[in-house]
């Protein structure tokens, strides 16, 4: 289900209390049943046993069948009290799992930033919480569970009274007396059954309605049932595109702009401008609010699922790496990676090189998101992933930030030597990337303000100018950086 929902959706939810609701609300919402497969002999049983009570004598039947109404009135009192407070174990359960998540997700900005006592303070907090809440869920259930237990053995004794009195009064027969006595001692353990299954309900219910948030989400993509006939690099173009993440809060406005077929264009703005946004749209991770985004010319919300995953390809800036060979997270066992593919994909991503390193080549298995790679690896082989799928429109958001600009001019260059079978769409902050671009879109404030070539904008356009040389002197500032750390890096050699 969590796969059905957008990109959106997720963003709005953390991790961690996505995984609480995997696991421990499912867990909760199901437990109740796992006796379901020895009810049916269970109910067989009481069936026969209060039939067996109404032959023998009425009175010892009434004491066996008022016990189930005492049994659900005391479950009625207990689950309104325990509903709130289970419901608040579960909230708190999902928000120690959030931090946990983030904790260890984020492990490299708490080393680094001397957070390990803050973080372990903050997940001591929240599980203090949480053991506060399960504390006032065991003490109702501390009362509950014995007074369910107590029940079978009040009916016992009370058959036993009621018994002698009916002897007493040459109703039943003593032997008659010893079997309805047995018989309430072999319905001890259903009865409490019963109730432990009762007991359990407020917890399940609370973990069925998390469960029945996310099934009930709404805002999954619907697709269409139309493909693509042309084999050769797609066109793509925005028609008026209106967007926005939350309502009465445009992200993106009138947006219009055309990605010829086998051509590079750039998207140039600054922070906040809208690109990452347009990225989504024309990879259709989200929906325009009004206006189109077609594919040559076919509204891309008409075609299937496998037609879009088969021509477009985003390839976004942070880059995840699957706990698996190279290989396997180049192809990702797709029919149209073949290793053949995998490998060019490789060269034209400029991963070849420090693949072949790696101990066993393209069979070498990576850890958890790659982090035995470094950033710039890790996006060289994501731009692979991409590309192995021989798409007709490679979108490329800011995916190359962590490579060097020398090898990220050869990529671009290797792109636009196969400018017949792929268009490309890159959100670019490079002045060497910008200027190899057949076109450049400039962006403000979710629109688009002017296009053409680089040299066209950068002559006048003024907001063009400023930023991209406010571009080119970070560059500059981050080259001399590197020189210096390596100039310190051989003096110490030396000095060693």
């Amino acid at each position: 289900r969590y796969l059905e929902l957008p990109l959106s959706w997720h963003q709005r939810h953390a991790t961690g209390t996505l995984l609480s609701n995997a696991n421990a609300d499912v867990e909760s919402a199901w437990f109740p049943l796992a006796p379901l497969p020895f009810a049916v002999g269970t109910v067989f049983m009481l069936v026969g046993a209060v039939a067996t009570l109404l032959a023998t004598d009425w009175a010892l039947a009434l004491v066996g069948v008022v016990i189930f109404p005492l049994l659900f009135a005391v479950n009625v009192f207990f689950s309104r009290r325990m509903a709130p407070r289970v419901t608040l174990a579960q909230q708190k359960r999902a928000e120690v799992s959030a931090i946990a998540h983030e904790s260890f997700d984020g492990a490299l900005v708490v080393k680094t930033m001397g957070r390990e006592e803050r973080e372990t303070d903050r997940f001591g907090e929240k599980a203090s919480e949480l053991r506060d809440a399960l504390i006032r869920v065991g003490r109702l259930r501390g009362l509950f569970d014995p007074l369910v237990e107590a029940l079978p053995f009040a009916g016992t004794l009370a058959a036993f009274v009621v018994g002698a009195w009916r002897l007493e009064q040459g109703a039943i027969q003593l032997r008659e007396l010893v079997f309805v006595t047995f018989l309430f001692t072999v319905l001890a353990f259903p009865v409490r059954a019963i109730g432990w299954v009762l007991g359990d309900l407020p917890r399940s219910v609370a973990g069925w309605e998390r469960v029945e948030k996310v099934l009930a989400a709404t805002g999954e993509m619907h697709y269409g049932e139309r493909s693509l006939t042309e084999t050769e690099a797609a066109g793509l173009r925005f028609h008026s595109v209106d967007f926005s993440y939350e309502e009465g809060q445009p992200v993106l406005s009138d947006v219009t702009f055309t990605v010829p077929a086998g051509r590079t264009v750039a998207l140039v703005g600054p922070t906040g401008s809208g690109k990452s946004t347009v990225a989504m749209l024309a990879s259709r991770l989200v929906d325009p609010d009004s206006g189109h985004v077609t594919l040559d010319n076919l509204d891309v919300r008409e075609l299937t699922s496998e037609e879009l995953a088969k021509n477009v390809a985003l390839v976004p800036q942070i880059a995840f790496v699957f706990e698996d060979t190279v290989q396997a997270n180049v192809a990702l066992d797709r029919p149209a990676a073949t290793d053949r593919r995998v490998l060019a994909a490789l060269t034209t991503a400029q991963a070849d090189t420090f693949v072949m390193r790696l101990p066993d080549g393209v069979d070498t298995l990576l850890g958890e998101r790659g982090t035995s790679l470094s950033g710039g690896q890790r996006q060289r082989l994501t731009l692979a992933r991409a590309l192995a799928g021989r798409p007709r429109l490679l979108i490329l958001d800011d995916a190359t930030s962590a490579v060097d600009p020398r090898i990220e001019a050869r990529i671009l260059s290797s792109l636009r030597s196969s400018a017949e079978s792929t268009s490309v769409l890159v959100v670019a902050y490079r002045r060497a990337t910008i200027a190899l671009a057949d076109e450049v879109i400039y962006m403000e404030h979710g629109r688009v303000l002017a296009h053409g070539t680089h040299d066209e904008l950068l002559s006048t356009v003024e907001g063009y100018r400023n930023l991209v040389t406010a571009y080119e002197r970070a560059e500059a500032d981050r080259e001399r950086e590197h020189a210096y750390d390596e100039d310190e890096i051989s003096e110490g050699a030396v000095a060693a």
